[in-house]
């Protein structure tokens, strides 16, 4: 029997307005499986990214992580809207790692790590603070455990904000163009951290323009356009034999 899917999206919709930004969308990710989002702006790609973690609500269709729907609960035939609560403790178990890193200035790399763990999780602070220090090991910026976000460079921030989001301990990371807001010399100093990531068997959803990084961690490439997935399977066979004309002429625009 095969196992049930870490994430589950199913029949998703949603509308700003007149504008359908996602078209009934279904996904689903093995634990395990790094997925790469393509496609190019305004396709929904980040959309599909906050509607996960119930950023943005869905217009229909559900969400479910580790077998849990996301956001909303069973009524009969119906979904009902989880309380603020109940939605903040699931977002705990899907770290999030946005383009502008988005790391508390007046609080320490150290202890911009720890907060969460210690705020929503009600974690022992000397855990937490300890669990902190193993993580900037990891993403590299351990001697920078004492120091205010202002001071560093790019990459540097956002290899905290990576610590940050897996200091929840969560069962999927999600990734928003996570290279984007740098500058070209640090981006790969951040696709290195997710690299090591993806080779410890961390679920991941990786949204990136950077296609030799895809070809090189992607269990699965997804492509999207106005707000449908055009095209998705393995990296050689998405990357390198495209079947939909779409596919192929945004491949063609970015470089490889």
């Amino acid at each position: 029997m095969t196992a049930a899917p870490m994430l589950e999206v199913r029949g998703v919709h949603k509308a700003f307005g007149a504008l359908e930004v996602l078209r009934g969308i279904d996904l689903r990710v093995r634990a395990g499986e790094v997925t790469v989002l393509l496609g190019p702006s305004g396709s929904g790609k980040s959309t599909l990214l906050r509607a996960i973690n119930h950023l943005e609500k869905v217009d229909s269709g559900f969400v479910r992580v580790d077998g849990e729907l996301i956001g909303y609960r069973r009524h009969g035939e119906r979904l009902r809207e989880l309380p603020e609560r109940h939605i903040l403790r699931q977002r705990t178990h899907i770290g999030f790692v946005f383009q502008s890193f988005n790391l508390f200035g007046h609080l320490t790399v150290l202890e911009n790590v720890a907060e969460a763990p210690i705020s929503a999780q009600r974690r022992d602070r000397a855990e937490a603070l300890a669990h902190a220090r193993e993580l900037l090991e990891r993403v590299g910026v351990a001697d920078k455990a004492d120091e205010y976000p202002r001071r560093l460079s790019g990459g540097q921030q956002q290899r905290v904000a990576i610590a940050r989001a897996l200091a929840l301990r969560p069962k999927l990371v999600l990734f928003d163009e996570p290279t984007s807001a740098l500058d070209p010399e640090l981006v790969g100093e951040v696709l290195d951290v997710i690299r090591d990531l993806a080779r410890s068997g961390t679920t991941m959803i990786v949204v990136t323009h950077e296609i030799g990084f895809a070809r090189d961690v992607a269990d699965t490439v997804v492509f999207m356009d106005e707000g449908r997935i055009v095209e998705q399977g393995p990296p050689a066979q998405v990357l390198d034999r495209p079947r939909e004309e779409r596919t192929r002429a945004f491949l063609g625009k970015v470089s490889q």
